[in-house]
């Protein structure tokens, strides 16, 4: 029976960040197609009115058929809203990939703090425990 090594680490070792483009349904994500900032905010523009308008239209009595597909446009228009916002945080996330550093930052990004700890022990020759 062996035992294990104190010193090792426990965690297993990542797989190395792919530097390529964002892949979206097979093809690179470009940032010119599908819905922009604008879109989003108009989206959310007529939702909040939307929902404001829906009770409002129950307390005024006006006829259950508009109630209703004032409720119905709700809940479809939440979810566009919802998968315009998916699309749009893959666009930041593709911008990110690059990890440049901001311009008034002194600091290290994390992502530069990670590069340089898998680099360091590469850099080096493995340490064999049974020289010592």
């Amino acid at each position: 029976m062996t035992q294990a090594d104190p010193d090792a680490d426990p965690t297993p070792a990542r797989s190395p960040r792919s530097t390529g483009p964002i892949q979206y349904k097979g093809e690179d994500l470009d940032a010119a197609r599908g819905p922009g900032l604008g879109c989003f905010r108009f989206q959310l523009i007529v939702l909040a009115i939307l929902i404001v308008l829906t009770p409002l239209s129950a307390m005024w009595h006006w006829p259950e058929w508009v109630s209703a597909a004032l409720l119905f446009a709700v809940v479809g228009l939440l979810l566009v809203t919802g998968q315009t916002i998916v699309f749009l945080l893959r666009l930041v996330a593709a911008d990110r990939r690059s990890r440049r550093r901001p311009l008034a930052s002194g600091s290290k990004t994390v992502g530069e703090i990670e590069d340089e700890a898998t680099a360091a022990p590469a850099a080096g020759s493995p340490r064999d425990p049974t020289d010592e």
